[in-house]
């Protein structure tokens, strides 16, 4: 996710105004030149696009990637724009916004989501078809595709742990079709962070249930996360990974979380410009309508820098950082 220019002009292999004229030819209205991202992303922070694509279908995904490389264009993927923050100076290059998703049963055990589908849409579509597996997922912000990017997680569960195939696109724009165990998934992690291939479909193993009993559950997963994280604020969930057993021992009574190691570093309230860290979740960083994206990283390496002193263990971000960053100073 580099910026290797700071002036569009010179992203890619010809002038600003031949790239967008190219871009037009292949997708039409659908891309747009110097698109403003705060407002797609649930941090509400950062600068503009260069280019901005909207997707319809998966081909336009693969289509984008084989443009970008013969144009010699930087490629960023957004899904949903959360666990994201973009950098105030914008984002060089094609912009590939995925607004497209498709839900469809394969057989009784699977079920295949496009990476453009919300997760909470695909929490909807299978509780009202009675298919269980999926609704401790309520709740959960983005795409289906952001999370397989960054294996979501949530109260002791990864999505990665019920996911049997993905449909992959490589740098090159060839298609692939990889199966769970070849997705490497781990803590935040899976191969497409390292790859930069785009997820164009996963496939998750489910079971029948009853829908009352599934929305039910769904209801309580959402009631969970109503009461411990700030949802009604702009942020873009837990900013840190929680430090695993290698990363230094704690003093007793600390649990090894971000937020409890945040909380008991007295940085609940700590502000930088609009950026809070939140009263509510210590790994949560929230804007107060007025945060830039530089506020909010300024703030995150304060927060790593108080925890490292007073604990000894350095948090290491699970946000991710798209586009140009201007350090202050």
């Amino acid at each position: 996710m580099g910026d290797p220019a700071m002036n569009p002009g010179s992203s890619g292999g010809g002038g600003f105004e031949d790239v967008h004229r190219c871009l037009v030819e292949v997708f039409g209205e659908r891309v747009s030149a110097s698109v403003p991202l705060a407002g797609l992303t649930t941090f509400r922070t950062g600068g503009p696009a260069d280019w901005l694509l909207e997707t319809s279908d998966q081909a336009d995904i693969v289509t984008a990637v084989r443009v970008a490389r013969m144009l010699d264009l930087p490629l960023t993927v957004l899904g949903g724009g959360s666990n994201v923050l973009v950098g105030d100076g914008g984002v060089r290059g094609l912009l590939v916004r995925v607004r497209h998703g498709a839900i469809a049963a394969h057989g009784t055990s699977v079920v295949r989501a496009d990476g453009g589908v919300t997760m909470n849409g695909l929490v909807r579509w299978a509780i009202q078809r009675g298919v269980g597996g999926l609704e401790r997922w309520a709740g959960t912000p983005g795409t289906v595709g952001g999370a397989i990017y960054g294996n979501a997680h949530f109260d002791g569960q990864m999505v990665g742990d019920i996911v049997t195939s993905v449909g992959l696109v490589d740098r090159a724009g060839s298609v692939l079709h990889v199966s769970g165990p070849e997705m490497a998934f781990g803590y935040d992690e899976s191969r497409v962070r390292h790859t930069g291939e785009v997820v164009l479909w996963a496939e998750f193993d489910v079971v029948a249930g009853d829908a009352a009993k599934l929305r039910a559950g769904a209801r309580e997963s959402l009631a969970f996360r109503k009461r411990t994280q700030p949802l009604a604020q702009a942020s873009a969930g837990c900013v840190f990974q929680n430090p695993s057993v290698t990363d230094g021992s704690l003093p007793d009574g600390v649990p090894r979380t971000a937020g409890a190691l945040i909380d008991r570093a007295g940085l609940k309230g700590c502000r930088v410009g609009g950026a809070v860290v939140s009263a509510t979740h210590g790994n949560f960083i929230v804007s107060d309508g007025a945060a830039t994206s530089a506020d909010v990283r300024v703030l995150i390496d304060h927060c790593r820098g108080v925890v490292a002193e007073r604990f000894g263990v350095l948090l290491r971000e699970e946000l991710v950082y798209v586009g140009v960053f201007e350090r202050p100073g």
